[in-house]
């Protein structure tokens, strides 16, 4: 689409935000006055020339230089294995007539050489059973464009070119008749998917209908080179051992007795793994998964999990009774991940991990061994990785205490947000040794995770090139799966939790939170420095620029902070700060957060819209809307939903009332999704002991009946706030039973 004309005193710029204009040159004097648009960004160039006998303006030439996609991608070669019911039949029957004791107990005890047997056994069956095969993708295909569509398109381009017009026509006639039964035989195909259950084949044939995929960047440049920095840049925290394993410990007996937990460690276990878990395991592996640097297809663990559960069960236990772990399960693949759309440093990747999803089997199982073990010893504030506890947890537990504090007058709350610089791969693997040992975990589990981190090969893979292989012994790869838990066991010795300060995590994304009262900030300084220290003697590296603080003061007359320094660096003081994945603001009126809420729902509508113009039936719009929409406009609404403003939330809803035109179906409101969740929310919490916020709410127990008594409120702020609302709709609800 284009627009051109006498732009003397109005501009598109703002009004028409996706056109691009393209006229850089003066057209009447040293002034740009005549302009023209377009909706596709590069698509011309303008070239100043003379004017045209006496007229004032001078001419511009608008010279053309879009190149088509099609054009512009090359013609990429995808390979890919044929798996098909008769192909995953003959694996079956192949190992399970295979002899495994032969081929295993050959090796005696020699573990490396027995996973390497079993390894290349395994791959040598999928290699004979389900060959490799290669298709060209073009960068323009869609999956109803049919060889007869493609014929009449090059038939449509030979009647252009002789310039016959009755046949031009006739052909573009048929054309649109054959794209149409072609949309509807692929909307058709997705449909009986569903039926079928295969999900996931549905999730990709919406997303390829409506376009609503994962943007990429630019191109990474792939060589050699540019891999080995990577890899060397990855690995930049590999330190040599502490010589004290001494950190200091802040535990106060608040975070203890607020959850009701039994600190007393469990009796120990030698670890032991049967097949039938192994089997269990494997038959829970997603089948789309990328294979690791061994090359076993999780398809096939998942396809033949009842016949490799022995062989592997075995591997297992001689790794646990050996403490150690194979070399080939410990080598990952880095695939760097851009966090930017071009990216230029290697700081802007982000490593992500493929290791061998037989490993990971294995790492599932241990997490059944590890956790009752350490449960005891967890920060009560860590509210990651936890049944029953997540995002939302975290955000409730933090406005109720600063809420708390606000509604009793004459204080503010001070949140300080700390950002680690790589965190998993800070772990220093005999630091976490000394204190696993300490928490009661099992010696010979406890030697196999400290192998599990050392000695761990790894190498950058771009494209088609590899970097060298190099050695890690700190840290945990992002991917697997035990990475993240043992995070949470490594930081779990800082603990503070007093009336004025505490410190909660989820994950590695940390907020130190101080209640200021009478300008007495000490407490909240001192737990700073303190953590600061407990990092430096933990070697976990804080980024003091992505380090943040926000004030929350509602008194008329704010008095001057002095700011939070770490190592020399004053942090930043925001007025906003996006807290996993909510927007937060020094007023807690949810202004921001409903902002950025709306901008993401309305560009999620286009790809709704989209979808339905495909005539899909309701169920998938519902499916689609649920998922992708839904999800965004909802996303935390138990944190914010009581205490939305009218005009915010009414913005919501008419998001809603759109998505239901579109679906053909009357959707739920903001208002009874937020009601639902909140109540949902509520009963987790008092059916959990060890929720933080399950003693606070004991306490509001009628001694008389299954009702809650009301919080004693001073302002509207706490009383429209997550736990009162709540409160609330559980005593309406006849106890939200």
């Amino acid at each position: 689409m284009l627009i051109s004309g006498d732009f003397n005193h109005a501009t598109l710029d703002k009004t028409l935000t996706a056109f691009h204009q393209y006229v850089d040159c003066n057209t009447r004097g040293n002034r740009t006055l005549d302009l023209m648009y377009a909706n596709v960004k590069d698509a011309y160039s303008a070239i100043p020339l003379p004017a045209l006998g006496k007229a004032d303006h001078n001419l511009v030439l608008i010279k053309p230089h879009y190149t088509p996609k099609v054009r512009r991608s090359q013609i990429t070669t995808r390979s890919f294995r044929k798996w098909s019911p008769e192909a995953e039949q003959a694996l079956k029957d192949c190992f399970e007539t295979t002899d495994w004791d032969v081929l295993q107990e050959s090796h005696n005890d020699n573990m490396e050489e027995m996973v390497d047997c079993t390894t290349d056994y395994i791959n040598f069956c999928m290699d004979v059973v389900v060959p490799v095969r290669s298709v060209r993708c073009f960068a323009n295909n869609k999956p109803w464009i049919t060889s007869d569509i493609k014929g009449l398109l090059n038939q449509k381009k030979e009647a252009f070119r002789d310039g016959d017009t009755q046949e031009l026509k006739r052909i573009q006639k048929e054309l649109r008749v054959q794209l149409r039964e072609g949309k509807e035989q692929y909307r058709r195909k997705i449909e009986q998917r569903m039926q079928n259950n295969s999900m996931r084949e549905v999730w990709e044939g919406m997303k390829t209908i409506t376009g609503c995929s994962s943007k990429k960047g630019a191109p990474i440049e792939a060589d050699v080179e540019r891999a080995n920095q990577l890899n060397q840049f990855f690995n930049r925290f590999d330190l040599p051992a502490p010589t004290s394993t001494a950190t200091p410990t802040h535990l106060t007996p608040q975070a203890i007795s607020s959850t009701e937990e039994d600190t007393s460690p469990p009796p120990l276990t030698s670890p032991t793994i049967t097949a039938a878990q192994v089997c269990g395991e494997l038959r829970r592996l997603r089948p789309g998964k990328a294979t690791g640097p061994d090359g076993v297809s999780p398809r096939l663990l998942k396809t033949c999990a009842q016949e490799l559960g022995h062989p592997l069960q075995r591997i297992f236990n001689l790794s646990l009774g050996q403490g150690r772990v194979p070399q080939l399960w410990k080598t990952s693949c880095i695939i760097p991940v851009p966090k930017k759309p071009h990216p230029g440093e290697p700081n802007d990747f982000r490593p992500v991990a493929l290791t061998s999803h037989v490993m990971k089997t294995m790492e599932r199982l241990l997490l059944h061994h590890l956790r009752p073990q350490t449960h005891h010893a967890l920060d009560p504030l860590q509210f990651a990785y936890r049944e029953k506890v997540g995002v939302e947890d975290a955000i409730i537990f933090l406005l109720h205490r600063s809420l708390s504090h606000l509604d009793r007058g004459s204080g503010a709350v001070r949140i300080t947000f700390l950002d680690f610089s790589s965190a998993f791969n800070t772990i220093q693997p005999l630091l976490l040794r000394h204190k696993l040992s300490e928490m009661g975990v099992g010696s010979d589990l406890v030697a196999w995770i400290t192998d599990y981190l050392t000695g761990r090969p790894q190498y950058v893979r771009l494209g088609d090139c590899r970097s060298d292989t190099v050695t890690s012994n700190t840290g945990a790869p992002q991917g697997t799966v035990l990475s993240p838990v043992l995070f949470t066991l490594y930081t779990s010795d800082f603990q503070y939790n007093s009336e004025l300060c505490h410190v909660q995590k989820f994950a590695d994304d940390t907020a130190i939170v101080g209640c200021i009262k009478s300008g007495q900030e000490e407490e909240y300084r001192e737990l700073i420095q303190d953590f600061v220290t407990w990092c430096d003697s933990n070697h976990l590296l804080l980024n003091a620029t992505k380090t943040k603080e926000m004030v929350v003061d509602f008194r008329r007359t704010r008095p001057h902070l002095e700011p939070v320094n770490i190592k020399g660096d004053c942090v930043e003081v925001v007025h906003t700060y996006k807290y996993l994945g909510v927007q937060l603001d020094d007023k807690l009126d949810w202004t921001a957060n409903t902002e950025a809420l709306c901008r993401k729902g309305q560009s999620r509508l286009y790809f709704l819209r989209r979808l339905a113009s495909f005539n899909i039936c309701k169920k998938l719009l519902q499916i689609f809307y649920q998922s992708v929409v839904a999800s965004a406009l909802m996303y935390a609404v138990v944190c914010w939903g009581g205490s939305l403003k009218k005009k915010d939330a009414g913005r919501l809803d008419k998001l809603v009332r759109k998505a239901s035109s579109v679906v053909g179906t009357e959707l739920d409101s903001l208002t009874s999704v937020a009601e639902k969740r909140t109540l949902n929310r509520l009963l987790s919490i008092i059916d959990n002991p060890h929720h933080p916020l399950h003693s606070a709410i004991s306490r509001q127990r009628s001694s008389f009946s299954d009702r809650l008594l009301s919080l004693s409120c001073s302002t509207d702020r706490l009383r429209k706030s997550f736990l009162p609302h709540a409160m609330r709709l559980f005593n309406n609800s006849g106890g939200g039973r």
